[in-house]
């Protein structure tokens, strides 16, 4: 069987292991996986090593295909996904139904963890600017550990590195035993939309283009919603 080269974003990682089989059954290939954040992959992309099938977030996907890495008209917009906070299950719940009351619960938190903004990660990137914006960056970044690059960083809830975990929601929600508070309030929220296009010089075309019309399917829309993410995003 004919393998596909499937460079894939840990934001859709859950939804998309969970369809692996008929991801493989529509294509009619092995799916052989690299997972990372978007521009981790956007920069081995960059560094010469070679994809059939990339899900990146819209930016990373426009990155590539204004720089010839895409397949002209082979993007699909798969599903969105909020930043969210969660905490390990069973903890208390802290208040973060409003800007004032996340800003607190920051601040009265003994430890967090957040993606590092320097790995190039949205949640990260975004939620480093949040704190500064907030006025709380020295504090809550005085008792933050960052996650291992292309980590989860609810996996630091479960051995008590940290309180709170902040990520997009399919990321904290691939690790079992957490709980999500939400996503950030109001206006202090921001979706990451996630696209799929079939890579130029992709050795099956026709199979890389299979693969992800079942990606953008009902079937597979379901499954997304079921690990945190929505199809319906704009």
């Amino acid at each position: 069987m004919a393998e596909l080269k499937f460079y894939c974003t840990i934001g859709v990682k859950a939804a998309v292991e969970a369809l692996m089989p008929q991801i493989e059954q529509a294509s009619g290939c092995r799916v052989a996986f690299a997972w990372g954040t978007a521009p981790m992959l956007v920069r081995r992309l960059q560094a010469g090593e070679a994809a059939d099938l990339m899900v990146l977030n819209r930016a990373g996907l426009e990155a590539m295909t204004k720089e010839g890495r895409v397949v002209p008209g082979s993007q699909v917009k798969l599903a969105g996904s909020p930043v969210a906070i969660a905490v390990k299950a069973g903890a208390a719940r802290p208040d973060i139904s409003t800007p004032e009351a996340l800003k607190q619960t920051l601040l009265n938190a003994a430890s967090i963890s957040y993606t590092d903004p320097a790995a190039g990660g949205a949640s990260g990137v975004y939620f480093g600017k949040l704190l500064e914006k907030l006025g709380i960056a020295r504090e809550v970044n005085a008792k933050n550990t960052f996650p291992p690059a292309g980590g989860f960083s609810a996996t630091l809830l479960l051995d008590g590195r940290a309180e709170l975990a902040i990520q997009q929601t399919p990321e904290l929600l691939h690790v079992p035993g957490i709980e999500i508070l939400g996503p950030l309030p109001g206006d202090l929220n921001m979706v990451t939309v996630f696209v799929g296009g079939v890579a130029t010089g992709c050795a099956d075309p026709a199979a890389a283009t299979r693969a992800l019309a079942f990606l953008s399917s009902p079937e597979a829309a379901a499954v997304f919603r079921a690990k945190g993410l929505d199809p319906d995003a704009p």
